[in-house]
């Protein structure tokens, strides 16, 4: 039997989420159980190292579950592939020691959430960005963006529902890239995030873009820790999970860059 942990990548537009619930069986866990399962010749669980939400994408999800058949690592992720939905892809999968914890053992998150900022949508990227048709003040944003990082009380980015046992995280790296095709990439790299964070914090930055607040009034808001006081919580379909941290030396190049 083998500890086995794969990175997953995933368009979330059709699901209700990653995690696996009683009402409906859209979801990423449950597609993913299903094929695991299958090869493993038993229902198997997997476990995700992180709960993203209706409508949020994935390019670094990661997961772990026990195998007990023997099939080669390297060919698990083409096996997962022929019976998975078009929608989902397995990347690669490792084999990690028995003590090792996907969700517990991650350092770090990294989640981008992207903007299209011209005055018509884009086709193409409809169900993977926010389409705002204002002019937005970049440079606001960027200055905005920077007061996101440290470790703070970030309770006035979080939504009702949150079940996390603190509301203190530490943000590493915070910033707002204008793209030559439109868009506006909100990058950010934390150790963890509350319910609907990033969106809420997207939120917030459009809002400063727009002229409704000024870049300074980000650090009243987390002082203040009201959730009235933030942004409204921009649209699942812009956010992505992009990455996840379990080595020191490479969140570190990721925090420098």
């Amino acid at each position: 039997m083998a500890n086995v942990y794969l990175k997953i990548s995933y368009d979330g537009s059709n699901y209700s989420g990653w995690q696996v619930q009683a009402n409906t069986s859209q979801t990423i866990q449950e597609k993913v159980e299903k094929v695991v399962s299958k090869f493993n010749n038993r229902p198997t669980r997997i476990y995700g190292a992180s709960r993203t939400d209706a409508g949020v994408h994935a390019f670094g999800q990661r997961a772990q579950f026990q195998l007990e058949v023997d099939i080669p690592l390297a060919k698990i992720p083409q096996a997962f592939n022929g019976e998975l939905p078009d929608d989902i892809v397995c990347l690669k999968a490792w084999q990690t020691p028995p003590d090792f914890h996907v969700r517990h053992d991650a350092l770090a998150k990294k989640y981008i959430y992207r903007i299209y900022n011209r005055t018509y949508a884009n086709v193409f990227l409809r169900k993977y960005s926010y389409h705002c048709y204002y002019d937005l003040k970049v440079a606001d944003m960027v200055k905005a963006a920077s007061y996101f990082t440290g470790e703070k009380d970030f309770s006035a980015f979080q939504a009702q529902g949150c079940s996390n046992s603190t509301t203190v995280k530490e943000i590493y790296q915070s910033r707002i890239t204008p793209k030559d095709n439109g868009e506006i990439w909100l990058e950010v790299v934390g150790s963890g995030f509350l319910y609907k964070m990033m969106r809420i914090i997207a939120g917030t930055l459009i809002n400063v873009g727009k002229g409704k607040l000024a870049p300074e009034d980000i650090s009243s808001i987390i002082a203040s820790q009201d959730r009235t006081k933030a942004g409204f919580t921009a649209p699942a379909k812009g956010l992505t999970l992009q990455e996840i941290y379990y080595d020191q030396e490479i969140l570190a190049k990721e925090v420098k860059k």
